[in-house]
């Protein structure tokens, strides 16, 4: 699998990475376990099993025209019950445009992760995996102690089999 991903600025980043040790810290699952090095907060528009030719290239521009882009997170919810503990984020009219080009890039709704499809998208920083409905309550006060606000600043792509990144915007991810 390759994803299309947005990578947060500095703070914000910062702010989900407290989060996600708060949460740690509380006996909760948490991404703060995980200690693979491509490991960060990121927004992730789009994941696909390979990317058409030349599609990389084309998501590269249309990244470099729109980004940075303002981010601010809402509230923190379980997705689908019992899977990934979430930070959405609110989508303003640019993320949302720049989310429907880049699936018309790699091809159309019918391609790809339906987590991700136009129409069923949920823009989110993901703060656990495999986190039980029950805890989020907790969750919540541990974690959404604030609304932090910030900016995606870049793009990268994550190769699900080799479990690497690529850069998708010029900067270093």
């Amino acid at each position: 699998m390759h994803t299309v991903e947005l990578l947060c600025s500095p703070g914000l980043e910062e702010a989900v990475r407290a989060a996600w040790s708060r949460l740690a810290a509380a006996g909760l699952p948490s991404l703060a376990r995980n200690a693979h090095p491509t490991n960060r907060p990121h927004l992730t528009l789009a994941a696909v099993d390979a990317f058409p030719p030349g599609a990389e290239e084309r998501i590269a521009d249309l990244c470099a025209a729109v980004l940075p882009l303002p981010a601010r997170l809402d509230r923190i919810e379980v997705l689908d019950g019992s899977a990934p503990l979430a930070w959405l984020v609110r989508p303003g009219p640019e993320l949302a445009a720049l989310h429907a080009a880049v699936w018309d890039v790699l091809g159309g709704p019918e391609r790809g992760s339906p987590w991700h499809r136009p129409g069923r998208w949920v823009p989110h920083l993901s703060l656990a995996l495999r986190f039980r409905d029950a805890d989020r309550r907790l969750a919540r006060a541990v974690a959404g102690v604030d609304r932090p606000r910030g900016e995606f600043v870049a793009a990268r792509s994550y190769d699900g089999e080799s479990r690497t990144v690529r850069s998708l915007s010029g900067v270093p991810s």
